[in-house]
């Protein structure tokens, strides 16, 4: 926990389900990353705009947080990343692609 907060700027910003969240200090960037349940390696990454896309594959984690049935799933997070420090961090919604509109039988 403690590495991973040291990758975040302060302040910084989190979406992890929820409205934005500003962490304004040190204390609250390990608050967040202990608030993670689970562990996750890095499988896939992507820009988008100012975005990095990253897909993690979820495990257990050392210390406190129990990944459950989530170990395997995977994640999506989007970042900025200024100097090398995460400013934010927002969950992204993980979505099957959608397929076209059926058009009905043709007759």
């Amino acid at each position: 926990v403690d590495a991973a907060a040291e990758r975040f700027e302060i302040p910084s910003t989190v979406q992890n389900g929820t409205p934005p969240i500003q962490l304004t200090d040190r204390a609250d960037v390990v608050a967040f990353n202990e608030s993670l349940p689970c562990g996750a390696e890095l499988t896939e990454a992507e820009r988008s705009g100012e975005y990095t896309i990253a897909t993690f594959e979820l495990t257990e984690r050392p210390g406190p947080g129990e990944c459950g049935s989530g170990v395997g799933e995977t994640a999506k997070t989007a970042f900025v990343i200024h100097n090398g420090r995460i400013v934010e961090w927002r969950r992204v919604v993980d979505q099957p692609p959608t397929e076209p509109p059926s058009t009905g039988p043709v007759i």
